[in-house]
């Protein structure tokens, strides 16, 4: 025996409808199908209520009236015919003058009592399962309407009435043996109290009048059809890539719907787990009975088997309040929590999270936002004597709070769940206000902000679901020469990356200077820049134009969307971007970036930085802010936490430089060798800026700073390269007019050194707390005279590397590698995801 209710998306449309008469006629449901339980169409509870209110206010609303009456009208004429279509129109006729007498006796009164509202509601499963019965009997299908207020008593809790088990199944029974074979279309929500006026009993009601009906006739399923394929490991409207739980148990359908799983009102759990009746949450509109097709969806039973993960599901309640009370009167008072619950019986407020300190001297519970004033009022009242002499402070109400839950019965056997569950949540920088879980430990529970919610039911569900998988969301800002590489490499090996490491980049939001793009869906890295540069509106994203805020606007847009796993990369030079970074970083968004505006800046700021992404686990990664993709910061840390000490450091960090000295051997002049370094692209626009050192200063500082110096730019010593005349030119082309006049004195030097067996280079030294830049001539067994073209060069001596220092070699500029050593850094926050 199988007992099915079908929701208001299943029952309110043809599609719906016509699914329905292909369930019940298949071969696994037909003949052994007693009772159908039919809830109203979709939003017409919701119209109802809405007609009560009009009418009690002496608005008109037989428009209202009228559209619920066609509603049902069109329904029935889509699916009948000649007498059949008569006798159902006749029947929503008479139901329909039934509440408009009812209503115009509400807006006569000026008065709606519960009761009077239940009345009105009950309307809508009246319409729906009388329409369902004409239809399956027109579809060969032997059904009759059953009116459940019949059947079904209730107290008189009108709006959340309580049903009379007893005497309620007695009923069912009596009934089911006096009827024929035939499809008892049931109307779901309602029932009637004793004197027999008309109750409902509460929302998601309908899937408890079908675990009664299930309760009483024996049945041995209980399947519950809506739009929804199940229940999920988590909410899918938040979480993406939640999936349908094929197999759970009573105590974790209850706990997971008991924490916002709509799927399931978790009243419905009771009747069918005292009587081991398994239950069935299935989709109306992924079944086709015609076909043999079948998606079975979530099975709930007494002994379910455990699966592979060690969680069934993730949950939450979105809106909450938190109560705390405190204070030392509280220590060691017996029957003091009696007190307070006691009270908030009294008022009918539910509790849905209890949290209290083993000191004693706190204690904390959720309630619902509308029952906040009730709360406070009624425990202020209740210990009035207490907050009086100092004892116990006022009740403190926190609002715009959510409830995040893993639930599974594993838990109590799998180590290491709860720090999973707290480390995916302070890795994102949700902060957690409350903590609870179950001596069943069938779950776990915590009290968030609101605002993080979806952000926490991401991260926790990657945590427990794909645990090998790892996932970057990125937002990138620059699609310059670094920028633009950076994509193509992105879309040249996501496949790769996934396939091979499970790691997946999401790119979400990417800009220019003039406009930004952000996606949740994700942006396909190859078409960015082109959709950066489009005119007009770019379909399928959010586009903000930059505006006067600039680089903010995006940041703050980043942040709003509070996305898990966030990585912020900045591939720009610009000094405004590189100020947002510690917003960033408090925001707990990781940083990459190959600019070197922020860690060459105050010594201040690049300590805060630093010290804040190290303390709160941030990652804040600027590996590409020298030597472009060599591992030159990345090694000097590795050297630290193994416990050497760096002695001294030589560099060539400048690309520019060292091309021009690589290739100063007198050949040509030095100025025309700088010429052709402007030609090939090794140098800026104007050359000036790469022969002043400013560039490989910064970088030498950040090396300092990576050591331990705590020094400004301005304590680096910088040697000259070009004389003053040079930056006093007006222009470039007077630029090289005065580097020509120069240019015995450069050949003087190169002779002199050239002489000596030695080769010029520009050096930059870390040594005892001091750091300079300076044109040093170097002789054969030195490393940096086998340099070639524009490579860089850092050379590390410690006290492990002291009689052969250590050499780290290669290309030092080049969009190439400094957009690969940025790639790497976003895929090194990937992988310490956990």
């Amino acid at each position: 025996m199988l007992i099915l209710k079908f929701g208001g998306s299943s029952a309110g449309s043809p599609k719906g409808i016509e699914q329905i008469i292909s369930i019940l006629g298949d071969k696994e449901h037909a003949g052994n199908v007693p009772a159908v339980i039919v809830t109203a169409f979709s939003g017409v509870t919701d119209s109802l209520i809405a007609l009560a209110n009009t009418a009690l206010s002496g608005e008109k609303y037989s428009k209202q009236v009228e559209e619920i009456s066609n509603r049902h009208i069109d329904c029935a004429s889509y699916f009948l015919k000649g007498l059949d279509r008569k006798n159902a129109l006749k029947e929503i006729e008479i139901i329909i003058v039934h509440l408009s007498q009812i209503l115009d006796g509400i807006s006569l009164l000026r008065e709606l009592s519960p009761r009077s509202l239940d009345l009105v509601m009950s309307f809508g499963e009246r319409l729906s399962a009388q329409l369902l019965a004409f239809i399956l009997c027109a579809n060969n299908i032997k059904a009759v309407f059953l009116d459940a207020r019949d059947l079904i008593k209730t107290d008189s809790k009108f709006g959340k009435a309580e049903i009379l088990r007893k005497e309620t199944e007695d009923n069912i029974r009596a009934h089911f043996k006096s009827v024929k074979k035939t499809v008892q279309v049931v109307t779901g929500f309602i029932g009637s109290t004793i004197e027999g006026h008309t109750s409902t009993i509460g929302r998601g009601g309908s899937d408890l009048s079908a675990a009664i009906f299930a309760s009483a006739l024996g049945a041995k399923k209980l399947e519950l059809w809506g739009d929804v394929d199940g229940i999920f490991t988590a909410d899918p409207a938040l979480v993406k890539n939640a999936f349908c739980i094929d197999e759970i148990s009573y105590v974790e359908a209850m706990e997971i719907s008991h924490f916002g799983a709509k799927a399931l009102f978790p009243p419905s759990v009771k009747p069918a787990l005292e009587k081991g009746i398994t239950i069935l949450i299935r989709n109306t509109f992924n079944y086709s009975g015609s076909t043999g097709q079948k998606f079975e969806g979530t099975k709930i039973s007494a002994n379910a088997v455990s699966g592979k993960y060690p969680i069934k599901g993730i949950s939450s309640i979105s809106s909450i309040a938190l109560v705390r009370i405190q204070g030392t009167g509280m220590f060691g008072v017996a029957g003091f929590s009696a007190r307070v619950f006691g009270a908030l019986a009294r008022k009918s407020i539910s509790v849905m999270l209890i949290s209290q300190s083993s000191s004693e001297y706190s204690i904390c519970f959720a309630i619902l936002p509308q029952d906040i004033q009730e709360a406070d009022a009624i425990l202020k009242e209740e210990f009035q004597n207490e907050i009086r002499n100092g004892s116990i402070e006022k009740p403190v109400i926190e609002k715009d709070l959510s409830i995040i839950a893993v639930v599974g019965s594993a838990m109590k056997s799998v180590s290491g769940i709860s720090g999973k569950f707290f480390h995916a949540l302070g890795r994102n920088g949700i902060n957690i206000v409350a903590i609870a879980q179950g001596s069943s430990e069938t779950n776990i529970s915590a009290v968030i902000s609101s605002a993080d919610e979806g952000k926490a039911l991401n991260a926790i569900h990657d945590a427990f679901f794909f645990t090998q998988q790892r996932s970057v969301n990125l937002f990138l800002i620059g699609t310059g020469l670094i920028g633009g590489t950076l994509l193509d490499q992105i879309a040249e090996n996501s496949e790769r990356l996934f396939n091979k490491d499970m790691i997946k980049i999401n790119l979400i939001g990417a800009a220019n200077y003039d406009k930004m793009l952000f996606s949740l869906d994700g942006l396909e890295p190859k078409k960015v820049k082109g959709m950066l540069t489009t005119a007009g509106k770019v379909a399928g994203t959010e586009q903000i134009e930059v505006g006067k805020k600039g680089a903010l606007a995006f940041v703050e847009r980043m942040t709003s969307l509070n996305l898990p796993n966030s990585c912020f990369c900045d591939c720009t030079a610009s000094e405004d971007i590189a100020a947002l970074y510690e917003k960033i970083l408090h925001d707990s968004i990781a940083i990459v970036t190959p600019n070197k505006k922020a860690s060459s800046g105050s010594l201040d700021y690049y300590t805060r930085l630093t010290t804040y992404s190290r303390e709160r686990g941030i990652p804040y990664l600027y590996e590409c802010t020298v030597g472009a993709g060599l591992p030159v910061i990345s090694t000097l840390r590795d050297l630290f936490l193994s416990g050497d000490k760096v002695i001294r450091i030589e560099a060539i960090l400048s690309g520019t430089l060292s091309f021009i000295f690589n290739n100063f051997d007198g050949s040509i002049p030095f100025s025309a060798l700088v010429r052709e370094a402007k030609a090939k692209g090794y140098t800026e626009p104007d050359p000036r800026d790469d022969l002043n050192a400013m560039d490989a200063a910064r970088k030498v500082l950040i090396l300092a700073r990576e050591c331990g110096l705590s020094i400004e730019f301005k304590n680096v010593t910088i040697e000259p390269i070009l004389p003053q005349s040079c930056f006093n030119a007006k222009d470039i082309d007077a630029f090289f007019a005065e580097l020509q006049k120069s240019d015995a004195d450069y050949e003087k030097r190169r002779a002199k050194a050239d002489a000596e067996g030695k080769k010029l280079r520009y050096i930059a030294v870390i040594e005892e707390g001091k750091a300079k830049l300076s044109l040093r001539a170097e002789g054969e067994e030195s490393p940096f005279t086998k340099l070639v073209d524009s490579d860089n060069m850092v050379v590390i001596t410690t006290n492990r590397y002291s009689k052969l220092p250590m050499v780290i070699k290669g290309p030092g500029a080049g969009a190439q590698v400094t957009a690969g050593g940025v790639f790497a850094d976003i895929v090194r926050i990937a992988r310490t995801l956990v």
